[in-house]
């Protein structure tokens, strides 16, 4: 979901240079995608965490965050000086969320919405226009209420999995449609704005 709220936020820019499209997308996928959810892994009960070893974990989250950092400074030194803040306030977010920092108090649906949601909409936004415009916020938004939407209905459905029975339950199963529903809405945004701009 991430990657596709990077493309969403490319494809709202008037005018959108898909190398920097992917390149921004391949940032996240990296930092998010491996990185983020291999610091998660390492807290106590968490998925992963009896399939691989917190050193494995650990050079997973490094060997992907170590490439996604380097390539996002690329994007911008070349392209937009505001994706450096940006990018130091999602670093921030990437431990102190998934490594659960300061007491946990940002492992949080707000924050969760806010970085993983808000944010990768604008950045997508800013590295093909280095501005922040309406548009950008309208995405960033859109972002930010799906992401909502989705750690909301994740939490308790990773909860009733845990239960004996659970995950057969009616309530878990309409957790999961809801869960398919966000994710589907995202991609089906993020495509219908690239055919947008292709046949454009």
């Amino acid at each position: 979901m991430n990657a596709s709220y990077v493309l969403i936020g490319s494809l709202l820019a008037p005018a959108v240079h898909y190398d920097r499209m992917g390149e921004m997308a391949l940032v996240y996928l990296l930092a998010v995608g491996v990185s983020a959810h291999s610091l998660d892994a390492m807290s106590p009960n968490k998925p992963w965490g009896g399939f691989l070893s917190r050193r494995q974990l650990l050079a997973m989250a490094v060997g992907a965050m170590v490439p996604a950092l380097a390539l996002g400074l690329y994007l911008a030194i070349s392209y937009s000086l505001l994706l450096i803040p940006l990018g130091l306030v999602e670093l921030f977010f990437l431990l102190a969320y998934n490594l659960e920092l300061f007491s946990g108090g940002f492992h949080t649906d707000f924050w969760f919405s806010l970085s993983w949601g808000f944010l990768p909409a604008l950045v997508g936004f800013i590295v093909q226009t280095n501005t922040v415009t309406v548009t950008a916020l309208a995405g960033g938004l859109f972002g930010y209420f799906t992401a909502f939407i989705e750690i909301n209905a994740s939490r308790p459905y990773k909860a009733l999995k845990k239960e004996p029975g659970g995950a057969d339950s009616l309530m878990a199963a309409k957790f999961e449609s809801i869960l398919k529903g966000v994710v589907a809405s995202v991609l089906a945004a993020a495509l219908f704005l690239l055919s947008l701009s292709l046949l454009g």
